[in-house]
């Protein structure tokens, strides 16, 4: 499937993947309850975790850029950096109980997270087109690690400075970008050539007409926005629910480990039964989510709920990466890229501000119906594509 040395570069990726991801486990399992402490107002809580994804936003275009005219192991690096930084700004806004700090602090880390979004598609550049699927798939597997690790490493880094709660779950998110840092030294992929660079390929009007390209920016953009409403609103929703924080943390672990056990295979069964048909059962799965969490708010209900939506988010996330691979050609795939990361993380960040408002304003029921449109629409645009490419000519 793979030659020696893209079988590296997965590999190694996938262990960037899985630290990177770490630190994001480890943000969702405490970013809510951080800010709901430091907070003025409660509608805030959310705020940073917001920023987190606006940093994302702001950052995914010219990190794609930058990696495309210097190479991904320059942009992996000033990635990890930027997610050392951050781990210990959040840390000091956590010992001066500035919620100023805390907000500046989780910016910069969606700057690292931007980076760190690329890691899937450095996997399918030196990949056979028939084994793209496959490479991104195996990098995103590497979130496995990441859902066993990162509550884990949340619960003990909590009270490591006690009484002052947290502090060390930032310091140990700056270790893991340390080590994000030494791994991307050993990562082998050739720098494009400038050449190619700059003919630039198809306008981007042109790309984007694609009935693939509309289709999986869409499933990232509603994918990633649906999960990432609900998931984030979650810890609040169990804490007034008065479930604890280690039962807070064993959701969001199966619910990670629902996002990314999955990658082990999602890749294979694409290219089985065809990418349309994961997507649409992601769609799906994000349903069966949303019935779920409207049924009660035992811990069963939590668990069940966030385990279906991070199957429905891996289907869709993955496969609509699958998707976008086939829409560019070599020199096209950096403004792609960053186009498309753009748009899912501005939808990402949007539902990350109005989880915390919509949760406290009016409740845990509102947030689950808020993504059921959203989702609907998605599975409507797949069930066309499908059409379209059955009605072309062969």
């Amino acid at each position: 499937m793979f030659h020696d040395a893209n079988i590296r570069n997965v590999g190694l990726l996938a262990l960037c993947q899985a630290f990177a991801m770490c630190c994001n486990v480890m943000m969702v399992t405490m970013a809510a309850l951080v800010g709901q402490n430091l907070a003025p107002d409660g509608s805030l809580a959310t705020l940073p975790f917001a920023l987190q994804f606006i940093g994302i936003m702001l950052t995914t275009a010219p990190a794609s850029f930058m990696m495309s005219r210097y190479g991904r192991r320059y942009g992996f690096s000033q990635g990890a950096v930027l997610g050392i930084i951050a781990g210990l700004v959040c840390a000091l806004a956590v010992f001066d109980r500035s919620f100023l700090i805390y907000c500046i602090g989780s910016l910069v880390y969606g700057a690292f997270g931007a980076h760190a979004t690329y890691y899937r598609f450095a996997a399918a550049d030196a990949a056979k087109p028939e084994s793209k699927g496959q490479a991104i798939s195996l990098v995103m597997a590497g979130g496995i690690v990441a859902a066993i690790l990162g509550p884990e490493l949340a619960k003990w880094s909590r009270d490591l400075f006690e009484p002052i709660f947290f502090a060390g779950s930032f310091i140990v998110v700056s270790v893991l970008s340390f080590l994000v840092l030494i791994i991307v030294q050993f990562i082998r992929i050739p720098t494009p050539k400038r050449e190619k660079n700059s003919k630039g390929g198809r306008p981007m009007s042109e790309i984007a007409r694609q009935p693939a390209f509309v289709v999986a920016v869409l499933c990232g953009m509603i994918g990633y926005g649906a999960m990432n409403l609900i998931m984030t609103a979650t810890p609040l929703a169990m804490l007034a629910c008065g479930h604890s924080f280690n039962d807070s943390a064993f959701v969001i672990q199966w619910h990670v480990l629902g996002m990314f056990a999955p990658s082990f295979f999602t890749g294979h069964l694409a290219k089985r039964f065809g990418v349309e048909r994961i997507l649409l059962v992601g769609g799906l799965l994000i349903l069966g989510c949303i019935a779920v969490n409207l049924s009660g708010i035992e811990l069963e209900q939590f668990w069940g709920g966030l385990i279906m939506l991070g199957l429905g988010w891996n289907f869709l996330f993955v496969g609509g990466s699958i998707l976008l691979t086939s829409t560019h050609q070599p020199e096209e795939r950096g403004k792609v890229q960053a186009l498309n990361e753009f748009l899912t993380f501005s939808t990402v960040a949007i539902t990350a501000l109005s989880s915390g408002a919509l949760f406290h304003n009016f409740g845990w029921e509102v947030v689950n119906l808020g993504v059921l449109v959203p989702v609907i629409v998605v599975l409507i645009a797949i069930v066309w594509f499908l059409r379209q490419k059955r009605t072309v000519p062969a």
